[in-house]
């Protein structure tokens, strides 16, 4: 046997063994971390699976790295203060950008115009009013819109929805688990009041509703590109409406409600929901939430949920009367010229921040990208349509720009642009040739011809 030959058959060999060295030292090397510190050892494992996977196929990185973007353990000081799920949210944005397949379709391109135009409206506000947490949130509130569609747009045009809304979901009915089993014996002891999750990490309960509120919307309605078995996202669903109602978050009941009713009135996405089956659902979830809001109503403690809710909008409509055009600039509650609480009012919220000026980019963004998703394939955009008015609702009830509630929603509407998308891919010449040789003859020439 050639030099040559004895290389080229001892080459594999020599491969193999220099990779399972590397392999050896790096599983040495963690494990001794781990024995050392656990903390450094896991976060030195986790890095080390991040660059694996990256150099194995970067676009599965944002599918897998789903369930932290509903992680809300806080990240750095003032003026960040990002949450983890900013953090990750950041940091798979650009991946997609460099790594995901485009063009963009219409309606992804559509949506990242109008947040464009937002956060154009909300420049004003930046420059009238120069504080650093208010530039910082200007950054911010791109990424909860602009970055989220576009990660959410990589993970279903990846062609692996499934699996990362899959393992988004695992966490979600986690924590909905966790939810009922302390709400279970919160019942036993006499107590009725609101659970607040804390494995695998504590969450507010209004933190948490919302989250449940977006994945259930998620498993109510089957996809045909999502393929869910009926046997996983039927429990899903009822045990995330128990979390819910476990938590008592009543703007998640309403918004919950408010994307059934749209997924059942809205025809041509595949499936035939009875309207009165959907109306004498949420009906005792609106008894429920209208009960509550009485009885805080009609009680004289001031610190109740409504009271409070009272109070915030009023400050915040203090606050825009004094800053009617351009506001007192974002998080203004907390280190802005009139220190307050952030209104618990998506529109008090908007207009005390930004003005009329930004609130007018502000339902520009929300109208426009409603009517994007409604123009979409059905198939697609109904869901889409159901995740962005739930929110919207939702917010009328509490505040809106809070990190996770708005890049949840948003991310899920990417993944269903991505999953379209996906769908609408230029495919190979010579599968299109297969596929319409299978089909007949006359499929096959009329291929070959095209």
């Amino acid at each position: 046997m050639s030099l040559t030959g004895v290389r080229s058959a001892t080459r594999p060999a020599l491969s193999a063994t220099a990779w399972t060295a590397v392999l050896v030292v790096i599983v040495g090397s963690v494990s001794y971390l781990i024995v050392q510190e656990v903390a450094l050892g896991v976060v030195a494992a986790v890095a080390v699976v991040v660059i694996g996977v990256t150099a194995y196929d970067p676009t599965i990185v944002p599918v897998v790295a789903m369930p932290t973007l509903i992680i809300a353990e806080r990240v750095g000081g003032e003026p960040l203060d990002m949450t983890l799920s900013d953090v990750v949210l950041f940091a798979m944005f650009w991946l997609v950008l460099v790594f995901t397949p485009r063009p963009f379709t219409p309606a992804l391109r559509s949506m990242l115009w109008l947040s464009a135009f937002y956060q154009l409206t909300i420049l004003f506000t930046v420059i009238a009013t120069p504080f650093p947490q208010n530039a910082a949130e200007w950054f911010h509130a791109w990424l909860l819109v602009g970055g989220a569609l576009v990660v959410g747009w990589g993970v279903g045009r990846s062609g692996r929805a499934t699996l990362g809304l899959t393992l988004l979901s695992l966490l979600a009915g986690v924590i909905a688990l966790n939810a009922c089993l302390l709400g279970a014996l919160q019942l036993v002891g006499g107590d009725t009041g609101a659970v607040y999750p804390t494995w695998p990490f504590a969450l507010h309960k209004n933190l948490a509703g919302p989250i449940f509120m977006s994945v259930a919307l998620l498993a109510f309605l089957r996809q045909p590109w999502l393929r869910w078995p009926t046997w996983y996202r039927i429990p899903l669903f009822y045990l995330l409406v128990l979390g819910m109602l476990a938590v008592q978050s009543r703007q998640a009941i309403v918004g919950l409600g408010i994307g059934l009713m749209v997924l059942a009135f809205r025809p041509g996405h595949g499936r035939r929901i009875g309207p009165r089956l959907i109306l004498l659902t949420t009906a005792p979830a609106a008894v429920f939430v209208a009960g509550r809001v009485q009885e805080d109503l009609s009680g004289a403690d001031r610190f109740s949920s409504t009271a409070f809710r009272a109070v915030g909008i009023e400050g915040g409509m203090d606050v825009w009367r004094d800053n009617p055009w351009f506001g007192a600039g974002m998080r203004w509650w907390t280190v802005g010229p009139t220190p307050g609480f952030q209104p618990p009012n998506a529109f008090a919220e908007v207009l005390s921040s930004v003005g009329v000026v930004g609130l007018l980019g502000f339902a520009t963004l929300l109208v426009g990208t409603l009517v994007v998703a409604w123009r979409m394939n059905p198939r697609y955009g109904t869901l889409a349509v159901a995740l962005l008015a739930s929110r919207l609702v939702a917010s009328q009830f509490d505040q809106f720009w809070v990190s996770i509630l708005v890049s949840l929603p948003f991310l899920l509407v990417g993944v269903c642009l991505g999953a379209e998308g996906y769908e609408k891919r230029p495919r190979h010449r010579a599968t299109e040739l297969v596929r319409a040789r299978r089909a007949g003859p006359r499929s096959s020439a009329r291929a070959e011809l095209v």
